[in-house]
């Protein structure tokens, strides 16, 4: 069996100044959940996080496709 290639995706979240702009309220308070193998990992723990957080609708949490940034030619 051989092993998927890795296409790793940070998990992080913070509180919001307001619901219709991405400016965090205090950076020093952002929560890092965690850096996954892939896009399907890394959506279940975003989900698990936004559903914990959804009574805070200035509570958001984000996907970034960390493997992007590494290699920009990557379209996946």
């Amino acid at each position: 069996m051989s092993e998927s290639k890795q296409l790793l995706h940070f998990v992080f979240g913070g509180e919001l100044k307001a619901t219709d702009q991405i400016a965090f309220k205090d950076l020093s308070k952002l929560d890092f959940v965690g850096m996954y193998p892939n896009y399907e990992e890394a959506r279940k723990a975003w989900r698990a996080k936004a559903q914990a957080t959804v009574d805070n609708a200035q509570m958001r949490y984000f996907v970034v496709h960390m493997h992007r940034l590494m290699d920009p030619s990557t379209d996946r």
